[in-house]
């Protein structure tokens, strides 16, 4: 199988049908497009989320909490704690895991998450450093938000620039290769979008501000969050390529190694779904979130529109970064 998520195709028929138990307590299970579980305790819901980060190989730490809390937050509701697991290479040594730790340290204080546990062992069962979170987050049960909640005649309104988590890997990881052909200005450019992962701030405004859906945008980029909302959801869409922001740097990386920003991995981009959306592009607004109307939830067809041309929206392939990474 190829570097990536497993397809969707494959985790409905071959991993989703294997689990078979289910509890009350649970309000939402395993689901193409749909990131978090939640848990029914009683007046409030507990929201739960994974993830490992395996694409990149520095500022592991930062984007680890990150990817998580995401998740949470796309949900609509604040993230409270953090459990990390580390594995590391054998020969890592201390400072090496130490930096790891500082970095998601200061990343989850920063978004008032407390790491409350985890694990971290030195193995020959991995030749990289992973490091993959659980974030736990909790709210009133009328206020959860899922995937699932789009309907026809609503907006589709995205925060910040497609393929921003990528462009800034690819800056880190890829640095020695392209510094010379593309400038140390555009990789340093680049690599300062690291700052704009977190759609915590914009996830938590969705939810008071009634998003019908949300999703985070990471493996698939902007185009496989979309599907996946289509899909969670059981409708179409219909988004304008030339609505979609894309900052300058990533242009420069992607047409220079030949990556599609649309496909390319971008937390710290959020597709809120709403149907008041001039009050909610207001709310981030204000809050100095960037965000742009790119389309709008259809019935049934789910395509890109470049001009003239309509290009089908299909389920998520090898994100883009495996391209290069």
């Amino acid at each position: 199988m190829k570097s990536g998520k497993l397809p969707s195709d494959v985790l409905e028929s071959k991993i989703f049908t294997n689990f078979k138990f289910q509890r009350k307590e649970v309000l939402v299970r395993p689901k193409v497009g749909e990131d978090c579980s939640v848990l029914d305790f009683g007046e409030y819901a507990c929201v739960v989320s994974t993830d490992p980060i395996t694409g990149a190989s520095n500022e592991v730490g930062r984007l680890a909490v990150h990817i998580s809390c995401n998740d949470v937050a796309a949900n609509g509701v604040e993230p409270i704690g953090l459990l990390m697991t580390i594995m590391a290479p054998e020969g890592t040594t201390v400072e090496e895991i130490q930096e790891v730790v500082r970095q998601a340290s200061e990343e989850a204080e920063m978004l008032n998450v407390e790491i409350i546990g985890g694990h971290t062992e030195i193995t020959a069962s991995v030749n990289r450093m992973v490091v993959s979170t659980t974030a736990i987050g909790r709210a009133p049960r009328d206020r959860i938000i899922n995937s699932s909640g789009a309907r026809p005649g609503d907006r589709i309104l995205m925060t910040k620039w497609a393929g921003l988590e990528g462009t800034a890997i690819i800056a880190y990881d890829l640095a020695d290769r392209l510094e010379a052909r593309l400038g140390r200005d555009v990789l340093e450019e680049a690599r300062g979008l690291m700052k704009h992962i977190s759609v915590v701030k914009e996830g938590i405004i969705g939810g008071k501000m009634g998003a019908t859906a949300m999703h985070d945008v990471t493996e698939g980029g902007v185009l496989g969050a979309l599907w996946e909302i289509a899909e969670a959801s059981d409708v179409g869409l219909r988004v304008f390529r030339d609505r979609i922001p894309l900052k300058r740097e990533t242009r420069i990386i992607c047409e220079e190694l030949g990556l599609d920003p649309l496909k390319l991995i971008s937390s710290g981009c959020m597709i809120i779904v709403c149907r008041n959306s001039d009050e909610m592009e207001k709310a981030l607004k204000e809050q100095g979130i960037r965000v742009a109307d790119i389309g709008e939830i259809t019935a049934r067809e789910r395509v890109l529109v470049e001009g003239d041309i309509e290009i089908p929206i299909e389920a998520p392939g090898t994100d883009e970064l495996y391209k290069v990474i």
